[in-house]
């Protein structure tokens, strides 16, 4: 309310500063915009602009001898101040400049639309973030795979030099069978020759002497029978039956199993290497591509938000010119004003206090005379001032 531009914009729509008025300033080459800045001035001093206690109003009154006047310079000032504020909180050209924002803000918004898209399809990646935390996770699973792979393989080879040391000890025959049993055949023929060197003996006998020559050679044919058959039964087949060693059986089988699962293990130890080498490359390329797709998609998402926001502006803007050209502010007049039918104070107390004003200044006037006055009035005053007594003096009153 006190802003110069606005009590300068008063003055002169009011006409409180009249260019052809005459002035005693004017004569003394006062320039009209001296006398207009102290038009403001005089202005300012009889506005008087209070906040409504406990209420959002603005009590602005303005002392004047015109009713008239003072009722113009009010509306004058409620004009002024309502397109000053408008002004201010309503830019000229507002929603032009949000619409070329928003165009500006669009274009930005289709090109990085279009360079995530490229992205996507030169790096063959949709969401390069999930994608990386899932090679990672197959990395992990990979890592862990082969560590207990390189597990195995030393739980193997210790098992296969096991083996092999227990192969050593182990025989590789077993005997199962062992038969004992007399020769028949054999037994048969000596025991025949035998009885057959009997019956010649004893034919011998009745011929000859036991000393006879023919009969000593068969008696001693005889003793070699009986010696036959003596050593043939002290002495009877052995049928003696052998078979493989089932402990060595199952260590060679053993064996064989974990010399060709030792070889599966290194295979697969050396696929799981070409794997873990294949998928922390896939993870650190995915890495980089998840970054810059983020780095893209926070662009997107700036632009977006900026697009959004200019959007929502252009809609406030449009909805401010809709209210201006309604004259919706959101500040308003409260109450016009208006020519007082009567003045703030009435003619009769206005004489009183000035009759009363006069006659105390008219009194304090005579008591400073006779104050100031400088003739001796008693002789007391002539004895204090001269020091020196007083001979005669003349009553007061008398000429």
């Amino acid at each position: 309310m006190h802003d110069q531009e606005i009590l300068r914009t008063v003055t002169q729509a009011a006409g409180l500063f009249p260019e052809t008025s005459f002035s005693t300033w004017k004569l003394l080459g006062e320039t009209d915009e001296e006398r207009l800045a102290r038009a403001v001035r005089q202005l300012d001093r009889q506005l008087n602009v209070e906040p409504a206690k406990k209420t959002t109003l603005i009590t602005v009154t303005y002392d004047s001898s015109n009713p008239a006047q003072a009722a113009n310079v009010l509306k004058c000032l409620a004009g002024a101040y309502l397109e000053r504020h408008s002004r201010l909180h309503r830019p000229v050209g507002e929603s032009n400049f949000f619409e070329q924002q928003i165009v500006e803000s669009r274009r930005n918004l289709q090109a990085a639309e279009l360079q995530l898209m490229d992205f996507t399809r030169d790096e063959g990646v949709v969401s390069a973030a999930q994608q990386r935390d899932i090679a990672l996770q197959r990395l992990g699973e990979a890592e862990s795979t082969d560590r207990a792979n390189q597990v195995e393989i030393a739980a193997t080879g210790q098992r296969i030099r096991t083996l092999q040391s227990k192969l050593q000890s182990l025989p590789e025959r077993a005997t199962t069978v062992i038969r004992n049993a007399d020769n028949p055949q054999l037994l048969g023929k000596i025991k025949a020759k035998l009885l057959e060197l009997q019956l010649k003996r004893t034919e011998l006998l009745t011929k000859y002497e036991p000393s006879y020559r023919l009969v000593q050679e068969v008696d001693q044919q005889i003793a070699e029978a009986k010696s036959s058959i003596a050593q043939e039964e002290l002495a009877p087949l052995r049928d003696q039956s052998t078979d493989l060693d089932p402990n060595h059986a199952w260590a060679k089988g053993e064996l064989m199993k974990a010399e060709v699962e030792l070889s599966a293990l290194g295979a697969r130890g050396m696929a799981t290497k070409h794997l873990l080498a294949a998928d922390q490359i896939e993870a650190s390329t995915l890495g980089d591509r998840a970054i810059k797709q983020d780095e893209l998609l926070g662009n997107l998402k700036a632009v977006e938000e900026q697009y959004l926001l200019y959007m929502a502006k252009r809609e406030e803007a449009r909805i401010g010119d809709a209210l201006d050209a309604q004259r919706i502010l959101n500040v308003a007049i409260a109450e016009q004003p208006t020519v007082p039918a009567l003045p703030v104070r009435s003619a009769l107390s206005f004489g009183l206090f000035s009759l009363l004003f006069a006659g105390t200044l008219s009194t304090s006037l005579a008591f400073a005379v006779d104050r100031l006055d400088p003739a001796f009035r008693t002789p007391d005053e002539v004895v204090a001032y001269l020091g020196a007594p007083v001979l005669a003096s003349l009553p007061r009153g008398s000429t």
